[in-house]
């Protein structure tokens, strides 16, 4: 009998993060199209009418409403322009999604005053993006999901 000498390739899992962080990218990029939806939904509520958010409480920052609205129509546009980078694997998908995603949390922090709910909502999505992204090694890489 002869024995197979031939060396075996070692048998690589994925760590349980990694996995987190991959499935956690395709995530993120489903998250911001939808956010981007959302805030363009979000800006042209604030365009077409100045009087549909009313101020929960008074805050040291004010802004028109007309203005909140162009900044979540413009935001949104580029968030889901982001988020399709980011299904198709773009580098450039990545770095401008980290960038948005901070963006937009700051953005919603400053809207806090208008809608309390959804802005807390959406800065918890933008720090969920951030974090996927931030942490996917392999991300841009010829991969299959």
């Amino acid at each position: 009998m002869s024995q197979n000498t031939a060396p075996r390739e070692p048998r690589t899992t994925p760590s349980t993060s990694g996995a987190w962080a991959s499935g956690g990218t395709l995530f993120a990029g489903v998250l911001m199209l939808v956010t981007g939806f959302m805030d363009v939904f979000q800006g042209i509520a604030g365009i077409a009418e100045d009087d549909i958010y009313t101020r929960v409480g008074d805050y040291v920052f004010k802004f028109d409403l007309t203005t909140w609205g162009w900044i979540h129509l413009i935001l949104g546009v580029i968030l889901a322009v982001a988020g399709i980078g980011i299904l198709k694997g773009a580098e450039w998908g990545r770095v401008v999604g980290i960038a948005l995603a901070s963006l937009n949390v700051l953005f919603q922090f400053l809207f806090l005053p208008y809608q309390p709910w959804w802005a807390l909502f959406s800065m918890a999505i933008s720090i969920f993006v951030i974090w996927a992204l931030a942490t996917d090694d392999a991300y841009g890489r010829d991969k299959t999901f």
